[in-house]
């Protein structure tokens, strides 16, 4: 299992595993609880390389950064 301190968002920590090149087990602390869950569950068994290319760059608000751009960058660091 893999842990990534977020930086600007809600969320102050991401939790993921990568096996096979694929995500699994995706989890936020903090931040908004509903949404990103349904982030985990949509991710379940994606391919992790294609996930960072849907999700990084995405911004939250007036914010540069979001939950799942965070995820972006710690799916990136682990590849």
């Amino acid at each position: 299992m893999y842990e990534y301190k977020t930086s600007g968002t809600c969320s102050t920590k991401i939790r993921f595993k990568i096996e096979d090149g694929k995500l699994y087990s995706v989890e936020f602390e903090n931040g908004c609880d509903g949404n990103l869950k349904a982030v985990g569950i949509l991710l379940e068994g994606t391919d992790a390389a294609e996930a960072v290319k849907k999700l990084k760059g995405l911004s939250c608000g007036h914010r540069k950064t979001s939950c799942c751009d965070q995820l972006a960058a710690a799916v990136e660091k682990y590849l």
